[in-house]
């Protein structure tokens, strides 16, 4: 029986870029790459004898990674969305390498990307042809917040929102509780899970925003990580009218200035600024507010903006130019709080895909 193979690249993505918290996101050119071989499924009643799938690992996070396809993140994402197509397993003779650029843990989206390959994985193996807008919804019944999920599925610089679920949809809100999460139970086998809720339809809604071809992205990366639950977790409940119109007016003017050619670092670097997120994480981040006061356009020609990427840690530079400058300086403002970093130069990219090897 012949098998078949293809590959899935799915990019990383930074969210927020300063006043859009959960609401927009940017996919960049570090990439998470599943190279997938298997036979197809038969229809045969005396088919060979059933082999179950391997998988092997590669890159950032290789000896963090679970790699029982029952407790794999990605995987588990994949069988999910078989099964709410009544195929109950994975295809025999299934192998997976995974070879991926993106750090865990530091704000650039690895888990809205192991999430998005389940689900570009699943429609593969299944050969479902699964339209965007449907494997959104898969994708946010597992990553209910929309903004990473929808860069790296579909590219570029995106904004989101997640459309609330009702009563009806009560049993489909709790796949994320019950399903997939990568804390899974210690039994957790190819038993568990067998009947899960299918997501709602249009459950996320996105629209692209221009992106001036100019800009760069510097992601100056600190060499630790930082669990969107902790970060999460020193937000307040309720925030003043004033904070929310700040961020709104700001988001209001960045979505279209970003595309302006050539871009105005004065309208940008002001409409990066944020009163959600970034006060409330600096507790967590040492030398953030430093850094995200003193590298400015005026100290550093060619930066346009600079901010938390996601939860962080990293920080996310946007510039025209000087991208070493600005990257230097940002690390002597983190040696002096005994932090290290790694920083790159990462263009915007398009969105997921999927190619056929031969």
């Amino acid at each position: 029986m012949t098998s078949r193979s293809f590959t899935i690249q799915v990019p990383a993505t930074s969210a927020n870029i300063g006043p859009g918290f959960d609401v927009v996101g940017l996919s960049l050119s570090l990439h998470c790459t599943l190279t997938v071989s298997h036979r197809p499924y038969s229809s045969s009643k005396e088919s060979d004898e059933y082999v179950h799938p391997m998988i092997t690992y590669s890159g950032e996070g290789a000896n963090e990674v679970p790699l029982d396809p029952f407790k794999n993140l990605t995987t588990r994402v994949a069988l999910y969305v078989l099964r709410c197509h009544d195929i109950s397993r994975f295809p025999s003779h299934l192998v997976l390498h995974v070879d991926n650029e993106i750090p865990f843990g530091r704000g650039l989206g690895s888990s809205g990307a192991a999430v998005i390959g389940g689900v570009l994985l699943g429609n593969e193996l299944g050969r479902l042809g699964l339209s965007t807008e449907r494997l959104l919804d898969f994708a946010l019944m597992v990553e209910r917040h929309p903004d990473n999920v929808t860069a790296a599925l579909v590219g570029g610089f995106v904004g989101s929102y997640l459309k609330e679920l009702d009563e009806v949809d009560e049993a489909a809100a709790n796949v994320p509780l019950s399903e997939v999460l990568p804390e899974y139970p210690p039994d957790a086998n190819e038993n568990w899970g067998l009947n899960p809720p299918k997501p709602p339809q249009g459950i996320g809604h996105y629209v692209r925003f221009g992106w001036s071809e100019s800009i760069r992205a510097i992601a100056i990366i600190p060499r630790f990580e930082l669990s969107t639950a902790k970060a999460r977790g020193v937000l307040p409940t309720q925030y003043s009218r004033k904070d929310l119109v700040f961020n709104l007016q700001r988001l209001a003017v960045l979505t279209t200035a970003l595309g302006q050619s050539p871009p105005d670092p004065g309208l940008i670097y002001e409409a990066m600024k944020d009163r959600i997120h970034q006060p409330y994480r600096k507790t967590l981040i040492p030398g953030l507010p430093e850094v995200t006061s003193l590298i400015t356009p005026l100290t550093h020609p060619g930066l346009l903006g600079i901010c938390l990427s996601g939860a962080g840690p990293t920080i996310l530079a946007l510039a025209t130019e000087n991208y070493e400058n600005i990257a230097e300086d940002v690390r002597k403002i983190f040696q002096k709080f005994d932090i290290l970093i790694d920083w790159k130069v990462l263009e915007v990219v398009g969105g997921s895909s999927v190619t056929e090897n031969h």
